[in-house]
């Protein structure tokens, strides 16, 4: 069975690296090897491939069997398109400097292309760094203007509020020194003229109290006083009337 030309992978899970390797057609894709002509890393952009050009091409000579991708890179590096020109030599239609000639153009056209494609792609990545560094400076200053929105909102709340707390604090105060002084001032008029009415009322209540109380008890004695006196003395008369007495004889002095 032919030697093949295929990759074998390496590299960790999801970070792809790949060796060029010639190998017995065999043998299992990662396992043992003849040769290794070459590596291929697609991960970059544009991928970065390195080749062995004449190994490769002596093996393409030989008859080893490229698979389609390493097919593809031996065409993008010129390896085929030199073992094409080859073959045209050994056919007599052209000379081996006419083949060198034209495989040497077809290598310039060739990096050239490579070139202008390295450069646009350099130039996308910076024009796509460029936007983005616009796009964030533009979110940045969206982002600014909002916070110095916001704290402009809240920096007059808050004066807002210290105003109102100020204002409250005076009309506080004010309330407390309009009421703190009517409150002094008649408090001793109203003692006043709370204890004088008093005195004088409890005065005359008394003096009204006790002058009724003498009449009443004066006239209570001589109205009390009238029928005892009289009844006895209309007695007396009439015992008087009735019974007289007689006159004591006087006895002589001794």
């Amino acid at each position: 069975m032919p030697a093949k030309i295929r990759l074998q992978r390496k590299g960790k899970k999801g970070q792809p690296f790949y060796h060029i390797v010639i190998a017995d057609g065999r043998a299992p894709r990662d396992g043992r090897f003849i040769e290794k002509i070459g590596y291929y890393n697609p991960l970059t952009k544009p991928a970065e491939i390195e080749i062995n050009f004449e190994s490769a091409l002596n093996w393409i000579q030989k008859g080893a069997q490229p698979t389609d991708t390493v097919k593809a890179i031996l065409s993008y590096k010129g390896v085929m398109y030199k073992n094409h020109l080859l073959k045209g030599v050994q056919k007599g239609a052209f000379t081996v400097e006419e083949a060198e000639t034209k495989f040497q153009n077809w290598l310039y056209e060739k990096e050239t292309r490579i070139k202008s494609k390295k450069s646009e792609h350099e130039l996308s990545v910076k024009e796509a760094d460029i936007a983005a560094l616009d796009h964030e400076k533009k979110v940045n200053e969206t982002k600014a203007q909002a916070l110095a929105k916001k704290y402009a909102k809240a920096q007059k709340s808050a004066d807002a509020e210290e105003i109102a707390e100020v204002t409250a604090e005076e009309g506080a105060t004010e309330v407390t020194d309009a009421v703190s002084e009517p409150v002094a001032d008649p408090t001793p008029e109203a003692e006043v003229v709370a204890e004088e009415p008093v005195a004088e009322v409890v005065e005359e209540a008394e003096v009204v109290a006790e002058e009724p109380v003498a009449e009443v008890v004066e006239e209570a004695e001589v109205v009390a006083e009238e029928p005892v006196v009289e009844e006895p003395v209309a007695a007396e008369k009439k015992e008087d009337e009735s019974t007289p007495e007689e006159p004591k004889k006087e006895e002589p002095a001794a």
